[in-house]
């Protein structure tokens, strides 16, 4: 997914336009070497400029120019069949992905809605928490004796703030290699989305006051420390609704992959893991 871009691919799986592109009808506006470009793609990349704000004013001239440069890419790479390239192979199949998931589920996707009780049950298992936390880093893939360093640093500094919880700040600025350990460690209010799951679930259902173990993410190790909760009117609810829109979404395509994975041979080699 992140290989065509996580935005692209969302934006493409929500529109229900998509299927339409390369339906060509009235007039040709431009021909290039051949090629036909018709009104009806002209008018849908019209409408989809003024959509978005540019440094550029759109105007019908610049629009038709982009189109012609897009055709001349277009030839050019095909000539040099550029889709035999691995990395273009790969990218123009995870776009094949997505489009199909897109022709098969635009109807289900449009049938999700979202009502502020919907908002409101999340939000009563995933409240947005105030947090600071002390970060001893860790590399992607770390090797053993990164992590066992990790470990050995945060379990000593852990054991100076269970002695003295109002030495937290100044032992974040001291200890932490968080981009924003000189302010305490301070996060501030984060949706849980915004979170490592391990680092979310490490302060779930705990009160303000709460302080960690060191707990383990992709990041590297966190001493966490609850500050607040937010309450529920008090939330940005446009993207709480998208939040849960995403996980309805989410969860009509797993149901789609599952099916698709019935009638499907496949093999994992689990010690290649």
């Amino acid at each position: 997914m992140k290989i065509v871009g996580y935005f692209f691919v969302t934006s493409l799986l929500a529109s229900s336009s998509f299927a339409q592109l390369g339906k060509d009808s009235g007039p040709v506006v431009a021909i290039v070497n051949g090629n036909k470009i018709f009104q009806s793609t002209y008018v849908q990349e019209y409408r989809q400029a003024r959509m978005f704000v540019s440094h550029k004013v759109v105007t019908k001239e610049n629009v038709i120019d982009n189109l012609i440069n897009r055709e001349l890419g277009i030839e050019k790479a095909k000539n040099s069949r550029i889709d035999q390239d691995p990395e273009v192979r790969r990218k123009l199949e995870d776009v094949m992905y997505h489009a199909q998931i897109s022709k098969d589920l635009a109807p289900e996707f449009q049938k999700i809605s979202v009502a502020d009780k919907d908002v409101e049950k999340y939000y009563k298992e995933n409240p947005e928490y105030k947090t600071a936390h002390i970060l001893f880093r860790l590399e992607a893939i770390p090797q053993k004796t990164q992590v066992e360093a990790a470990i050995e640093q945060s379990l000593k500094v852990y054991k100076q703030v269970k002695g003295s919880p109002d030495s937290f700040a100044d032992l974040a600025n001291k200890f932490s290699q968080a981009n924003i350990s000189q302010n305490g460690g301070v996060l501030g209010f984060q949706p849980s989305a915004s979170l490592a799951p391990e680092y979310f679930q490490a302060i779930k259902g705990k009160s303000p006051g709460f302080i960690s173990t060191p707990v383990r993410s992709q990041y590297g190790i966190h001493i966490i420390k609850l500050l607040a909760v937010k309450p529920f009117d008090q939330i940005d609810m446009p993207l709480y609704k998208k939040t849960v829109y995403d996980i309805k979404r989410d969860a009509i395509i797993a149901s789609y992959n599952q099916n698709l994975r019935k009638n499907a041979n496949v093999q994992i080699n689990k010690e290649f893991l």
